[in-house]
């Protein structure tokens, strides 16, 4: 495990009984101080991932580690750096807004209220406003605000913005970013609204059934993979080219190869295309169906 490391996997495996493979050999880093977005389709694995992490699974194979510690094995201390996130709506509804952050704070030796209250007052509540009376969009903010206050060093967000609107989710987006930045924190974090982990992560992850795609700074994804349009037949997939699609709309594949290895690697096949166009995906959302496909 890296030094720099706060999350280390190596070799994961899991399975569903004795048939379906989750993913095998499953490896990945989640570097200390960064944002890093596991995306993935739905069925690929990663709420499996963070159950396995926070050790509500047993790990069938392979070794994974936080804070140099073996999640099998994990002591109160370190737990103690690490706040989750599962659900994105708060229990205890009959309690104030200054109530619940009492009360959770009793539990949390390294509280911080204000990261709590400065969340509160974005949203324009105050103290003692009843949570049964927010809306659904407003306590899933509240959730999140509690696990803000419990200053851990590792935040582990599963589907954090599940239940916001547009306008919740760019408040929060924005308010973790510059929380996280200015206290130093690490996060680990899913979502299947993949325009705000482009607005927020660092790095990203991109899995796909039994396997990871790609790993790498987000800015880096952006500006190496390259969506291929042409003229000719259907193409093969393969680790080169991603998600060929052939249609009479036109021919497109992604590659994180430049041109002139992309027809090179074309004729070497015996594969002839004419008008090859190669340009930077839209968003990271194009750049994520790029690589694992439409469908």
């Amino acid at each position: 495990m890296s030094e720099t490391s706060v999350i280390s996997v190596r070799n994961l495996t899991q399975r569903y009984g004795k048939g379906r493979i989750i993913y095998e050999n499953l490896s990945f880093e989640v570097p200390k101080g960064r944002i890093l977005g596991l995306l993935g389709k739905n069925g690929t694995g990663k709420t499996t991932t963070i159950n396995i992490l926070m050790g509500f699974l047993k790990p069938q194979g392979g070794e994974c580690r936080i804070f140099g510690e073996d999640i099998t094995a994990m002591s109160p201390e370190t737990r103690s750096r690490i706040a989750l996130l599962l659900e994105g709506h708060v229990q205890y509804s009959f309690m104030t807004i200054s109530q619940i952050e009492r009360f959770y704070s009793q539990f949390y030796p390294r509280w911080n209220k204000d990261a709590y209250y400065g969340l509160m007052k974005k949203l324009k509540v105050t103290p003692d406003q009843k949570i049964s009376s927010m809306s659904n969009g407003q306590r899933s903010q509240v959730a999140l605000g509690l696990i803000l206050a419990q200053n851990a060093d590792l935040l582990v967000l599963d589907d954090f913005s599940l239940g916001l609107d547009p306008g919740y989710r760019r408040l929060f987006i924005e308010y973790l970013r510059d929380f996280v930045k200015k206290e130093g924190k690490t996060v680990f974090m899913t979502s299947h609204i993949i325009q705000d982990l482009e607005r927020l992560v660092d790095d990203c992850i991109v899995m796909d059934y039994g396997r990871i795609l790609t790993q790498m700074p987000v800015a880096e994804l952006m500006s190496t993979l390259k969506r291929y349009t042409y003229t000719g037949g259907p193409l093969p997939s393969g680790d080169e080219f991603f998600s060929p699609w052939h249609s009479d709309e036109g021919n497109e594949f992604y590659s994180f190869r430049p041109e002139n290895e992309v027809k090179a690697m074309l004729e070497k096949q015996q594969i002839y295309v004419t008008d090859l166009k190669a340009e930077a995906p839209a968003s990271l959302e194009d750049a994520f169906i790029g690589l694992t496909g439409r469908y």
